[in-house]
């Protein structure tokens, strides 16, 4: 992530330093919101994704590390700020959720360069958890965002149900999927025996030939779609 597209939320209830770390953040590319307290922090994340969260850990009412406890999953990847230097606040910080623990005073350059390990190490996350957009089986690739069946760089020609049918195995490969819950997934649903035709076309077309199936049924279980080379 590129810090010059990166939001962040700075949250603390001290006007000065809200003000200069805002100054400072907006000068090294960063875009930047800012909340007085949790309260207002809570309305601004309600209406804006984040990249990233500098949070004060004390603050009047409910303070930082209980308002990221309770944001759980949902808070954007955090930089706590305190005061209290000891180990222990630390690692109440860093339990609460936080990324990373920063002491006041602190220099601001310190500050920018924690952000952006922060920041690589939410990208890097993100990326590891994407979901395939492609499944590849033999010398077969399915784009399932676009539906569209590859025999190497050559297209291969589907009916709209049997690209409904193929993305379903596709999002499922290596795993059986019933003939019923196939029937209920396909669009408008369909009946079990319909589910029956549509394999058999599909097989004909991802040249299964009896010996090497890359769409297999399984007795008692439905159909399963391996990908990468199918099993003999």
């Amino acid at each position: 992530m590129m810090i010059d597209k990166a939001h962040i939320l700075v949250v603390d209830d001290d006007d000065r330093l809200r003000a200069l770390l805002k100054k400072f953040l907006r000068e090294q590319g960063f875009m930047v919101s800012e909340a007085s307290d949790a309260a207002q922090a809570r309305r601004r994340l309600a209406w804006f994704s984040f990249d990233a969260m500098v949070l004060d850990m004390m603050m009047p009412g409910e303070t930082g590390a209980q308002m990221l406890a309770s944001l759980g999953d949902t808070a954007p990847p955090t930089l706590m700020l305190s005061a209290m230097g000891e180990v222990e606040d630390r690692i109440l910080g860093l339990e609460k959720g936080a990324e990373d623990y920063l002491v006041k005073p602190f220099e601001p350059k310190e500050l920018v360069l924690r952000l952006a390990t922060i920041l690589r190490r939410s990208a890097l996350a993100k990326e590891l958890k994407k979901e395939p957009t492609q499944v590849t089986f033999g010398d077969y690739i399915f784009d399932m965002e676009t539906a569209q069946l590859r025999l190497g760089a050559e297209p291969v020609a589907l009916t709209s149900s049997e690209s409904s049918l193929l993305k379903i195995l596709a999002e499922n490969a290596g795993k059986p999927v019933s003939r019923e819950e196939l029937s209920k997934q396909m669009p408008g649903g369909v009946s079990e025996r319909s589910v029956d035709v549509q394999v058999t076309r599909l097989r004909k077309k991802i040249g299964d030939d009896g010996k090497t199936l890359h769409l297999q049924t399984v007795r008692g279980a439905g159909y399963v779609l391996y990908a990468g080379r199918a099993p003999l």
